[in-house]
């Protein structure tokens, strides 16, 4: 077993996005921020998708209103900030933007403390891990239920994200699509929120720590982006880890996962073939978090080795797994358990490793 990660460090989005030119106005959020003890991240438009999604608020002037309409997606807590009463234009840009409120500053600063501070409150430390395969057959769904596994083995608590419609289900791989629980197709999500604690409870559970939400055994169209960013969030707010199982598809509700990750895990056979599918999925996936690690599975029957499969990617290596032989029959007679020194322990606990190190697995697709 190898695992790397790269170096560098950062938040995980945790941070307030502010995009302010005027300093009488930046040193106003400053001061909220420092009211509210929140981190601010102080920007220059264009900021990246990945920067926008992942900032627990965004605060704007006009002319970066004007700039973010065009650029960035429509967002929940998006605020505008002004020093004067703001002009029809102003309101034109903040409706386009999805701006929740605007606030004349400095006349309204106790207005703005009051929303930020409700915000990150709400915010949570938990972490988002995307994995996705290289190629078909890469195996990334058993890797995503094998990081669900070993996380929730660590005592933390886990839920495992299948958006794939027409994958057999999460639920099913695990062996617990009998257990009673909430499904894609029953989730209601109303204003866009959920609780994390309501969520928890009506999912079908594996053992203490790990709750699964699949789709269901009829379900073709899988859930909406407001539904899964509604997930994300809850499970975000709970302070665990969640973990998706995404499809290679270039659909909104992929993307939407992506973008709200932390993390995204590569899953790639040490095969020449997956590599060059691969590639073409790391340059789609980067496009939307540029945090990428692989994990390479094994066996490699032309001796292609993990680093050769992340020198021709261009992307940092998690870890190498060996192949599992009794797998196949495993998933057959009721479902995938990990022992503790199998391939598929060894390497989810490397991924766990990474992410809770604090290291940031920064690359970008060749």
């Amino acid at each position: 077993m190898n695992s790397m990660a790269a170096a560098g460090t950062g938040q995980t989005g945790a941070d307030v996005l502010v995009m302010v030119d005027d300093p009488m106005i930046l040193a106003s959020v400053r001061r909220v921020a420092a009211a509210i003890d929140q981190a601010v991240d102080e920007a220059m438009h264009p900021v990246s998708r990945q920067q926008w999604n992942r900032a627990s608020a965004v605060v704007l002037d006009a002319a970066s209103a004007r700039a973010c309409s065009s650029r960035n997606p429509r967002r929940s807590r998006v605020f505008i900030v002004n020093e004067g009463e703001p002009t029809i234009d102003e309101w034109k840009y903040a409706t386009s933007i999805g701006a929740q409120s605007v606030f004349t500053l400095p006349a309204d600063e106790n207005a703005l403390v009051a929303v930020l501070a409700e915000h990150s409150a709400s915010r949570g430390d938990g972490t988002v891990v995307a994995v996705v395969g290289g190629c078909g057959g890469a195996g990334a769904s058993v890797s995503a239920a094998a990081i669900a596994l070993t996380s929730a083995a660590r005592h933390t608590p886990t839920l495992l994200v299948d958006v794939d419609a027409l994958g057999s289900g999460a639920d099913v791989l695990l062996g617990i699509d009998s257990v009673p629980g909430l499904r894609w197709s029953a989730l209601t999500v109303e204003g866009g929120r959920l609780s994390p604690e309501a969520l928890r409870d009506a999912l079908p559970a594996l053992g203490k720590d790990l709750r699964v939400l699949a789709c269901s055994r009829r379900e073709v169209c899988g859930p909406s982006v407001t539904a899964v960013a509604a997930v994300l969030d809850a499970g975000r707010r709970s302070g665990g880890v969640v973990v998706c199982d995404v499809p290679r598809d270039r659909s909104p509700v992929v993307e939407a996962v992506l973008e709200a990750s932390d993390f995204v895990v590569m899953v790639v056979p040490a095969t020449v073939a997956s590599c060059v599918a691969a590639e073409k999925v790391g340059v789609w996936a980067a496009e939307h978090n540029s945090n990428i690690g692989l994990l390479v599975r094994g066996p490699a029957p032309g001796g292609l080795r993990g680093v050769d499969v992340a020198n021709m990617l261009g992307l940092p290596l998690i870890a190498v797994m060996r192949g599992h032989r009794s797998l196949a029959s495993m998933l057959e007679r009721g479902g995938l358990e990990l022992t503790r020194h199998c391939p598929l322990s060894v390497g989810s606990g490397a991924v766990l490793d990474a992410i809770t190190s604090g290291a940031r697995i920064w690359g970008t697709a060749a």
